[in-house]
């Protein structure tokens, strides 16, 4: 499995979301060290340092991450919201939040690992309550358990990337159409 991080989904909270690949299947787990955490919130852009992150910051980005993919699931479905990852997500955007500061190069932001949660955690409010919510779709690639958002045109996006899932289900579609045999479908 890939171990780079990938911003495919068209939102920070979505790419954090993804941060556990293949749910249903041989589930990757993004997060595996502190230092891939603070890599992930410095390569999202939501910062542009952090200062160097324990595990204890890695258990709490899992446990906002599966109440971020929950609730995403269940806004996406259209099913009502559970008490619990609410009020995970919730406290985690109570915390205050990195503030970016103006230098003579530029706009900079350097976080703890809590207040980099804070702003993902902020960034997900803002899109689970947004306009963006009809346009949640998750990936077509069996395999894949990305959510993203499709502002294609028509909203005939089937995959959360091109590169990273859509060539793997053009080409076993291509394969199988020369064996003869079917392909697998996208849902």
């Amino acid at each position: 499995m890939n171990t780079d991080h990938v911003f495919v989904c068209g939102h920070p909270a979505l790419d954090f979301a993804a941060t556990l690949r293949a749910r249903r299947t041989v589930r990757f787990e993004m997060f595996a060290t502190p230092e891939r955490l603070a890599a992930w919130c410095v390569e999202s852009g939501l910062v542009d340092s952090v200062t160097p992150a324990r595990p204890s910051d890695v258990e709490r980005a899992k446990s906002l991450r599966e109440a971020v993919y929950e609730l995403i699931t269940a806004r996406r479905l259209g099913q009502p919201f559970g008490a619990r990852a609410l009020d995970v997500l919730n406290k985690a955007a109570r915390k205050p939040s990195a503030a970016p500061q103006l230098t003579s190069a530029g706009r900079r932001t350097d976080a703890t690992p809590e207040e980099a949660l804070s702003a993902v955690a902020r960034l997900a409010v803002e899109l689970l309550s947004g306009p963006d919510v009809p346009l949640l779709k998750e990936c077509g690639n069996p395999e894949c358990t990305r959510v993203y958002i499709d502002r294609s045109r028509g909203a005939r996006r089937q995959w959360c990337g091109m590169e990273s899932c859509g060539n793997k289900i053009k080409a076993a579609a291509y394969r199988a159409r020369k064996r003869g045999a079917p392909a697998t479908t996208a849902r």
